[in-house]
């Protein structure tokens, strides 16, 4: 019987080309100079988590450049921002301890992938390296990388991600308020745009 699904390595692998030697040894252990300012210029990053159950969850993480700390070549920190409390990538690293991350930079089309162990922290001197940041924090992620390597450009020039001609306006979609009032129901008018903004302007 044949198959419209790919269900072994082998199958997969028959369909492509070997990975070129660059793309194999672009993956480090550590971060050196170009990851590290990578990182420094990074005003977002994407969290890839997956719990013990199979859970899986990708949240991005937001804040001025810098906003992630680097302690050493081996050692990143990620303050943890005030959100919805629902806590799936805290839980998920409690559980299992591994993370992937992703992070961009405005305007650059490469992104920077960085693979590792995960675990939170509460500890008084490295919630101290984010004084004065943003509101006090409970906790950090701190991270142990194990894999780091820049991401070439393609999905982003295809997409043409940065082209501010194509942006969408915010105006084309209804507004989250209203999105989770045709989803999941609820008394009174819906939060229009401008007043989530208003209300997230005092809890960033």
């Amino acid at each position: 019987m044949i198959s419209d699904y790919i269900d072994s390595i082998s199958q997969l692998r028959s369909l492509y080309a070997p990975a070129k030697e660059r793309s194999v040894k672009k993956q480090m252990s550590e971060l050196e100079i170009h990851c590290k300012n990578f990182i420094a210029l990074a005003p977002l990053v994407v969290l890839s988590s997956c719990g013990s159950s199979g859970a899986m969850d990708a949240s991005p993480r937001g804040g001025p450049p810098g906003f992630v700390k680097i302690l050493n070549s081996h050692t990143i920190l990620i303050p943890d921002a005030s959100g919805n409390n629902r806590l799936d990538t805290l839980e998920n690293i409690v559980n299992t301890g591994k993370i992937g991350l992703l992070f961009l930079v405005p305007g650059v089309d490469e992104t920077l992938r960085v693979n590792g162990e995960a675990r939170l922290s509460n500890r008084a001197d490295l919630l101290a390296l984010f004084k004065g940041d943003n509101k006090p924090l409970k906790l950090v992620i701190e991270i142990q990388v194990q894999e780091a390597y820049l991401h070439c450009a393609k999905a982003l020039m295809r997409s043409k991600f940065w082209d501010t001609s194509l942006h969408v306006s915010r105006s084309v979609m209804p507004s989250m308020g209203e999105m989770m009032r045709s989803q999941i129901g609820g008394e009174g008018p819906a939060e229009t745009q401008d007043e989530m903004v208003a209300r997230y302007v005092t809890d960033l």
